[in-house]
Order: C-alpha cells, then structure tokens, then sequence
C-alpha cells in the first residue's frame, strides 16, 4: 500500500508551502521522499529544474535541500557547535564560521548553549538547533517536519519567526503542521493530505475561510457545498 498517491506538490522560492492533514495522512512520507530518506515508486521530484528522483540523500543536501526532520535526530553526545558544523559538512570549510554566526544570530540562545551537548537542551532548544543546523548547509528548499509539535508557546513564536525571516531570502519552504492555526500565520500555500491522497490546495488566504480544508486537517470527509 503507497503512503502517498497522486500528490502534484509545487513550492516556489521565497514562499512557504504549509502540508496539513490528520495524523497518517502521508505528510511525513511526503517529507521523507523529497530529502531522499523514503524510496520512492513512481513519479518525478524535480529540483532547479532537474529529476532527483535517483539522487542519494547527501546529494540533495549539497544541491540545497535542507531537512528538519520530526523528533530533531540531533547527536546527542556532540555539543551545539559540533551538531552545526556536521550540518555544513558538504560546504567549504572557510565556510563554517560565517554559517554558525548566521545561525547564532537567528537563534541567540544556541549561542548561549553552544559548548552543551545537545541530549542536555531542552526541547525548545533541540528544534532551534535542528533548524540551525539543516540551514549550516545553505539550503535553497528546507523541509519542516512538524515544527510545533510538543514546544511552549514562547519557542513556538521563535520558531516561525526563524521562517518567516528565511522565507523573505527567497528560501522555499515546505512546513508540516499539525497546527493549523499557526501554520497558516506564516504560510503563502496550504496543500491538504487525506489517507495519501490530495484533495485540496490553495491560498493560505482561501484556506482562511475554508471549511473544507478545516474538514480534511481533521481527518473527515470535505464538506459538501450545494
């Protein structure tokens, strides 16, 4: 059985694509499959104008594919400095200081925290450092694999401050959420997933005012309209 089936998925540079759906309705697969971790079987990924389909997961990362995976899958044994510079590894050496204070910068507290090992952050601060550390590679797409999930509301407004600056760089941006709320403070698109399976996409501005696409992120059939 395919996770996902018939998804026609676009994100464009310098906008923030929001992936919304129940729980199991393929966003993750979706997520997955794009970065090169989940084999795909059947259709096309095209990047910069290009098939990835059949590329490994560290050739999308030195394309620019970012990946901020769910459960942050950080190395818990090396400090925050250390967690960074693995996340630039595909870049120039010369490059890593200037990526690190960039990162600093967009999340003071990693700067505070920076000799920590990260299985001693908080929750808050492992997202920031797992956003930290897929942005060391320089991405041009970054996939957002459920970027609230069990945070406090004050790190919750960090982190989607951290997107929304990233989007106005001309960075593409595809977000999972289960918040759809918040999801859609940020969002310029909104692409809803049932059972594998689109079945709506529009403007976050459309989606505002949506009942179906409200129906669909919780998992029920879309509302019929006469």
């Amino acid at each position: 059985m395919r996770a996902v089936d018939q998804l026609q998925l676009k994100v464009a540079s310098g906008s923030v694509n929001a992936l919304l759906g129940a729980t199991g309705a393929g966003k993750s697969s979706t997520i997955m499959c794009i970065a090169g971790h989940v084999e795909m079987h059947g259709g096309s990924i095209f990047y910069d104008g290009a098939d990835i389909a059949a590329l490994s997961p560290m050739a999308r990362v030195t394309a620019g594919i970012g990946l901020v995976s769910e459960g942050w899958r950080l190395f818990s044994s090396l400090t925050v400095r250390e967690n960074l510079v693995v996340g630039g590894y595909c870049r120039s050496g010369e490059a890593t200081a200037p990526n690190i204070e960039r990162v600093l910068a967009t999340f003071p507290r990693l700067g505070e925290r920076l000799h920590q090992r990260a299985g001693f952050l908080s929750d808050g601060e492992q997202q920031m450092l797992a956003i930290g550390r897929a942005l060391m590679s320089k991405p041009k797409l970054l996939l957002v694999d459920e970027l609230s999930l069990g945070l406090m509301p004050k790190i919750i407004d960090a982190c989607y401050g951290a997107i929304d600056s990233l989007k106005t760089k001309d960075m593409a941006i595809l977000l999972v959420e289960q918040s759809t709320q918040r999801a859609l403070e940020v969002a310029d698109t909104v692409t809803v997933l049932e059972s594998g399976r689109q079945v709506w996409t529009a403007t976050a501005r459309e989606a505002r005012h949506s009942a179906d696409m409200i129906d669909a992120c919780l998992g029920l059939k879309p509302s019929q309209s006469g």
